[in-house]
């Protein structure tokens, strides 16, 4: 039984490694062994620890065995069936992400309502209450209570939750107004001077952060000065312009961040900050300007806004798998870009009139989606920054073109490798064609067929294979789901509750 086990984890870290691009050599390298030692462990042939496990997990980044708490490890789908009724969007989880940040600006208690209880947030809690931040689910684990402490204590930081988070990075605008010297993990990947980190470096550096990075860890030094020009970011990001926010929100004085992003969990983030009592002029363009104060306490109460990529999401599932649904409080001033390009491509919906979300600035509509017969658009599809197509929404096209007639390009020029993860779907007879790492041609109609597979290990193209699998007939197994956890709360069960059959198990 024992020898079992270890040949089935054994195939679970082979798969993880070659999803995540791997040879045996450098998996062993990352672990600090042999490759004849991981050649061992994936064949059966080696007892190991759960320490072991865990650390390979980490490495690759993809939970090899969940112990100890509800979350499932795999899904099973049987596929080909319709959904109906009615389903709720969930609040926005890269807003959650920031607002939990942001509460480190304030020295009273903040009530966040209806967060998103998946594991990003838990990582971002575990690092809070590591550092002295008590935090509770309050409502009966529907709304979350922060309250920090008079002093942060760094030096106790859970970095291994701050490594699984590349959230952790937003820490760094709060936290200049709080200490001249600190310290950070990062997670593997984000190395100082790389695309995605040197913005932020530049936008802080005005404030007076100096950042350098040794051994995984960012070291921070302050000496704060006042941006005497315009911040310029060198990047319209979301994260980006989120840390200049936080970075300006407690700056004593006035500062113009140009080249802002004006995406939906932006948006959020200014409303939060004007609830703390920081004016933020320009919500929703490219221009900000932030009237600061040097010090924030308020006990403060809000309610972050619903996900349109979750909406994104939902509304994919109902294309692919040829079924009429409501979707409700679907944020659509963040998905008419998607749904112009979807009625051009034949899709057939309704849709309510507007209403408010509960943070009373969101513009929400009940969308009913119906069976259409979908043509290929004449045009690619490429995301924009906001107000264009949603960058995490380009892969749920890639679903949408497979049951579309015609060809359809798929241009995601902002990521490197997930238009690679996108050609999974060919393993449940999708026809797609990988052009070179940012294009993917798409042909179709498809006739899905079930599989059993691993979850790629990007979250998006992870719940692509996932409506795929919910419109192929038969019983499909969908591998490894941690990487779905991360940003979707309850998806399986909710899916469900609107026809979906899909049971989570665990191998062991």
């Amino acid at each position: 039984m024992a020898d079992d086990y270890l040949v089935r984890i054994g195939k679970l870290i082979r798969d993880a490694r070659q999803h995540r691009g791997w040879t045996q050599s450098q998996l062993a390298e990352a672990l600090g062994t042999s490759q004849s030692a991981v050649n061992r462990i994936e064949r059966g042939n080696q007892n190991i620890s759960l320490e072991m496990i865990a650390r390979i997990g980490e490495a690759l980044d993809s939970e090899i065995v969940s112990l100890g708490y509800a979350g499932p490890m795999h899904l099973r789908v049987v596929g080909g069936r319709r959904l109906s009724g009615s389903i709720d969007v969930k609040t926005s989880k890269n807003a959650c992400v920031a607002l939990l940040c942001a509460s480190l600006l304030n020295k009273g208690r903040t009530v966040l309502r209806r967060v998103a209880r998946i594991e990003e947030v838990f990582r971002i809690l575990e690092v809070l209450n590591s550092i002295g931040v008590r935090t509770r689910w309050i409502n009966e684990g529907v709304d979350l209570e922060i309250v920090p402490p008079a002093t942060l204590d760094l030096d106790a930081i859970d970095a291994e939750a701050a490594r699984r988070t590349r959230s952790i990075i937003m820490f760094l605008g709060p936290l200049l107004h709080r200490m001249d010297r600190f310290k950070l993990p990062y997670a593997g990947g984000c190395d100082l001077g790389t695309r995605t980190v040197e913005p932020h470096m530049i936008a802080l550096r005005r404030f007076g952060l100096e950042v350098t990075a040794t051994e995984g860890i960012y070291h921070a030094e302050v000496e704060r000065s006042s941006p005497d020009r315009p911040i310029v970011l060198t990047e319209r990001g979301d994260t980006v312009t989120e840390n200049a926010l936080l970075a300006a929100a407690r700056h004593d004085g006035v500062t113009v961040i140009r080249n802002a992003s004006s995406n939906y969990m932006v948006q959020d983030l200014c409303f939060f900050l004007e609830a703390l009592g920081v004016k933020v002029d320009g919500v929703g363009t490219t221009t900000l300007t932030v009237h600061g104060v040097p010090t924030i306490d308020v006990d403060v109460d809000y309610s972050p806004s619903e996900d349109p990529v979750e909406a994104m999401s939902l509304l994919a599932a109902a294309v692919v798998t040829e079924s009429e649904l409501t979707i409700r409080r679907v944020p659509i001033e963040f998905m008419e870009i998607e749904l112009a390009v979807l009625e051009e491509m034949g899709l057939h919906s309704d849709r309510s009139a507007e209403y408010p979300a509960d943070n009373g600035r969101t513009r929400l509509v009940d969308l009913t989606v119906r069976p259409s017969k979908l043509e290929a658009p004449i045009d690619k599809i490429h995301p924009m920054p906001f107000p264009g197509l949603n960058i995490d929404n380009v892969p749920f096209f890639a679903a949408i073109a497979a049951v579309a007639q015609g060809k359809t390009l798929i241009h995601d020029w902002v990521y490197d490798n997930r238009a690679i993860y996108l050609t999974d779907l060919n393993r449940l007879g999708g026809r797609l064609q990988l052009l070179d790492p940012h294009r993917v041609l798409v042909e179709g109609p498809t006739r899905w067929r079930a599989a059993e597979m691993m979850c790629p290990p990007a979250l998006r193209p992870a719940v692509v294979v996932l409506l795929a699998m919910m419109a192929a007939e038969g019983t499909s197994v969908l591998r490894n789901v941690y990487v779905i956890n991360r940003g979707y709360e309850d998806l399986a069960e909710r899916l469900n509750s609107v026809g979906a059959q899909i049971e989570t198990f665990r191998d062991i």
